[in-house]
């Protein structure tokens, strides 16, 4: 009960922050802060190393001793600190020297420089969120996990809602400082379960080796896939209009409402139970079935979305990305195939099968972005979608033939 209600608010916080971003947004200047939000993801990648996955798996994996846990804790926490400061440091440094105007075509500069440097006590309180919920949900406290959740969920959208409503701060500073008062509530229930700083100051232990794989599992896909995503958008945009890449970017948030929903649950079920102790038939045992479901589930919602792409545009934005309806059967279709991809990937990061996980999604991304250079110039507005549809299915074949060669232990 707690994963759906995470779920279902998850997906209610991305309709309404989409859906207020839409109606009080011009195509072009949505384009403008879907920019920024990667910028944000990139820096939440840098600074929170992106071990998230990692906070899950060796907490679970440790709870049973401690001490151990604690030093865990501890190197963790320590690797993140390092890489906070490192993060705000370059920020700063580079929202004074790179040229924004490029980036955010209408956009006063000073106004993007203002956002950035409220950005960084955003992006902090955001790792906090997402250190605190995954420590919950790997020690199995799924009820603090869940309240942590759907807190920050709500209170994101309440905060979009009034500043967007009041127009006190503007559109990027709003979305950079959204998390601020949910990483305080966060911290204070996770506190309360024993994961505080006073908690991890109890123990001598500094233990940062298994952190590594995580880190580097974590960090590419988290700076790879807003980097890809600039490119996406900055293709569409130099090509055919800002408005287009406006209009992309609404179907981008669609997929988004979709993929965040299927995230949410196979993060939560598969990466406590894949462990390295698991048989090669214990695994698919436990694996297959999931797979299965999820896929399945995944077919019945592309399918319901496609029929009703016309309402489902006019809800998600508003009248003027109508025209996102007519390409958004591509984009489903790599929607599908992205789900399956999804929960293959998680096995790899929970076995911590770094170089192949670095070396699947690479390639991934290289497709998409080398696919939609010249899927643009081939098909127009429908290059970025059939690129998508080509990456994730081909992302999906090679997930399944490298988790299917994975050695297991015999018994």
């Amino acid at each position: 009960m707690g994963s759906g209600m995470v779920t279902f608010l998850n997906a209610v916080r991305v309709f309404v922050v989409n859906k207020l971003l839409a109606v009080f947004l011009p195509p072009s200047a949505f384009a403008c802060v879907g920019q920024f939000m990667n910028i944000l993801t990139m820096g939440q990648a840098t600074s929170s190393l992106a071990l998230q996955n990692g906070w899950v798996s060796l907490s679970a994996q440790n709870k049973d001793n401690l001490e151990r846990l604690r030093g865990v804790w501890r190197g963790g926490f320590r690797l993140t600190t390092f890489a906070t400061i490192a993060t705000a440091v370059v920020a700063v440094l580079l929202c004074f020297s790179v040229p924004l105007e490029n980036f955010f075509p209408g956009v006063h500069p000073r106004l993007v420089q203002a956002a950035i440097l409220f950005a960084l006590p955003g992006v902090f309180a955001t790792n906090v969120i997402t250190i605190t919920s995954s420590v919950m949900n790997g020690l199995g406290h799924y009820r603090r996990w869940a309240l942590i959740n759907m807190v920050s969920s709500l209170w994101q959208m309440l905060w979009v809602a009034f500043f967007l409503y009041t127009g006190r701060l503007s559109v990027l500073s709003i979305v950079a400082t959204q998390s601020v008062v949910a990483g305080i509530f966060a911290a204070q229930i996770a506190s309360r379960a024993g994961f505080s700083l006073n908690e991890i100051r109890k123990t001598a232990l500094d233990i940062r080796a298994p952190w590594f794989s995580y880190a580097m599992m974590g960090i590419v896909p988290m700076v790879l896939t807003p980097v890809v995503l600039t490119f996406m958008r900055q293709t569409v945009g130099e090509n055919l209009g800002w408005n287009a890449a406006g209009i992309w970017q609404g179907i981008w948030k669609i997929s988004d409402f979709l993929t965040a929903f299927f995230s949410a649950i196979l993060g939560v079920i598969i990466l406590p139970k894949v462990s390295e102790k698991l048989t090669k038939r214990e695994f698919w045992g436990m694996f297959r079935p999931i797979l299965l479901k999820s896929l399945a589930l995944a077919l019945v919602a592309v399918v319901v979305l496609y029929i009703g792409r016309s309402l489902l545009v006019a809800v998600m934005l508003s009248s003027a990305y109508a025209g996102a309806a007519d390409y958004m059967m591509l984009q489903l279709l790599g929607d599908f195939f992205r789900v399956g991809g999804w929960a293959l990937g998680l096995v790899l990061i929970a076995r911590r099968e770094t170089r192949k996980f670095l070396m699947l999604e690479i390639c991934s991304q290289l497709v998409l972005a080398s696919a939609t250079y010249v899927f643009v110039r081939l098909y127009e507005f429908e290059g970025p979608m059939m690129a998508y549809a080509l990456e994730n299915f081909l992302t999906l074949v090679a997930s399944l033939i490298i988790v299917g060669r994975l050695d297991w232990p015999q018994k």
